[in-house]
């Protein structure tokens, strides 16, 4: 029985085709996997960050919507950045 990559150029070429697949998904706001969380990211002073984080998962519960903080960092200037995700299941 013949495999439909039986070069190493098919391998390549195939596994190639796939990876452009997987960057043209994630630059639409969907990873491989067909992603579906909702993603916001704020740039603002410490505590109106704190405020809006909590203002976001008082609004979206962990438990209907499973909110939380994918990322965070400290800027130079002392601002927070960070992104809230959460899942539109009862939007």
């Amino acid at each position: 029985m013949k495999s439909s990559a039986s070069r190493p150029g098919d391998i390549a070429r195939r596994l190639a085709e796939r990876r452009d697949g997987s960057a043209r998904r994630k630059t639409q706001g969907r990873d491989a996997a067909g992603d579906q969380w909702r993603r916001e990211t704020f740039t603002l002073p410490r505590d109106e960050a704190r405020e809006k984080a909590r203002e976001l998962l008082a609004r979206f519960p962990k438990a209907a919507y499973m909110t939380e903080i994918e990322w965070w960092r400290v800027l130079e200037d002392g601002r927070i950045e960070f992104t809230m995700r959460r899942l539109p299941s009862a939007d």
